[in-house]
């Protein structure tokens, strides 16, 4: 290994970048915990070199988010069915009900034809009634009468005139007559009781039916309004599937919008995958550094131990070693930044440095000695992975060199 040359020669009186870094992080540390709680809070897409959300991580969440997603959609669209059943079978009893309103209408408006008839009809007898009832007080007043006549005049009268008369003849005549006048008295008394015994029954057969087709009116309407309020019950029903159908409609939209952007969001992943495999086979098969080539900064030490401590603070030694000779490894090969500083903030490479936890460390100290320990290996040329730029946690598929919880590739 190469005499360290120090940063200050290199660049003149300009602060070292990996101190800027440290100076920055200690005042953010120093503005308080609100700070980075906001810091974490940032959304990062990390590459497969960080053992949390590789592309591979990603990718797999993201399937499995997709999948979670299908089922929800299609769970949204068998509730959707479902609703457009109810919402037909509503709508046919909707139609029965319909019909059946329109036949009680029917029957109703019968009911009230009847019942003009009737009323006719009674009209008609009233106006019988009134002559009857004319007949009847005429006979009454006929019977009123000779009775009165019968009263007055009495038995004798009859008496003497049977008496009084000449010959046998005479008297057979007589009694025929007083006969005729009996029988005449006594038709005359059967028809009355005849007449007041037909307005009697021709009165009470009239009330009779008027009662009831009065009954089977305000049945009728009865159930006019019982079928009417489930008419309007039905169609308030009807309505309020089709705003639930609304409603689940634009869900099933909108998750099938979502879909298709996790689709898109799969497809790039994939995508940046293949770029991952494609540019680790060309780093492969580029130009390499010897580790003698490399000049290391001041601040490198702290931050590679920094960065072993956020990926594989929890792993064996070896694992940190690891970890510490994938960063080496990208310093020198041609395909990534020559330094360590710039390898570790490369653009969504190491998720500790989005979420601010790498900010954290180097602020309060936190790195081990082993992780220092491993650091100074891997400054120095020790790798335990080859040539492997890419670590992650083991997946289905992947082959490369189980280390701990990683598999480095």
């Amino acid at each position: 290994m190469k005499k360290r040359i120090p940063y200050r020669e290199i660049f003149g009186r300009k602060i070292t970048f990996a101190r800027k870094i440290i100076f920055a992080h200690k005042i953010i540390f120093a503005l308080g915990t609100a700070i980075v709680i906001f810091l974490c809070s940032i959304p990062t897409f990390p590459s497969a070199a960080n053992s949390g959300k590789t592309t591979q991580e990603q990718l797999d969440e993201a399937l499995q988010e997709r999948e979670d997603l299908q089922n929800s959609l299609e769970a949204n669209e068998e509730e959707l069915a479902g609703l457009k059943d109810n919402q037909n079978d509503l709508k046919k009893d909707l139609k029965s009900l319909n019909e059946q309103l329109t036949e009680v209408s029917e029957n109703l408006e019968e009911l009230e034809r009847q019942i003009r008839e009737k009323e006719a009809e009674i009209e008609l007898t009233n106006q019988k009634l009134a002559s009857a009832r004319e007949t009847e007080k005429w006979q009454y007043e006929c019977m009123v009468k000779r009775i009165q006549y019968m009263y007055e005049v009495g038995q004798m009268d009859y008496l003497t005139m049977l008496f009084s008369v000449d010959s046998f003849g005479d008297m057979l005549n007589y009694a025929n007559y007083m006969s005729a006048i009996t029988e005449y008295d006594s038709n005359m008394l059967a028809d009355y009781e005849a007449t007041r015994q037909f307005i009697e029954e021709q009165e009470g057969r009239l009330q009779q039916e008027l009662l009831e087709l009065a009954d089977l009116r305000q049945a009728a309407e009865e159930e006019k309004s019982r079928v009417a309020g489930l008419v309007g019950q039905t169609s308030n029903s009807i309505a309020r599937y089709g705003d639930q159908i609304d409603a689940a409609e634009e869900e099933v939209r909108a998750k099938e919008a979502e879909l298709k952007k996790m689709d898109e969001d799969i497809e790039a992943l994939r995508k940046k995958i293949e770029a991952e495999k494609a540019l680790s086979l060309a780093a492969a098969n580029a130009a390499w550094r010897d580790i003698s080539e490399v000049s290391f900064a001041d601040g490198d030490r702290a931050l590679l131990a920094a960065i072993i401590y956020c990926e594989a603070g929890g792993e064996p030694y070896e694992g940190k070693v690891a970890v510490g000779a994938v960063v080496i490894n990208r310093v020198l090969s041609s395909k990534y930044p020559d330094t360590v500083v710039g390898v570790i903030y490369q653009k969504s490479q190491f998720s500790p440095v989005a979420s601010g936890r790498l900010e954290l460390v180097l602020s309060s100290g936190k790195a081990t000695a082993a992780c220092y320990q491993a650091a100074d290996e891997a400054m120095s040329g020790v790798t335990n992975v080859g040539n492997c730029l890419y670590f992650r946690t083991p997946i289905e598929g992947l082959t490369g060199i189980n280390i701990g919880g990683h598999v480095f590739y």
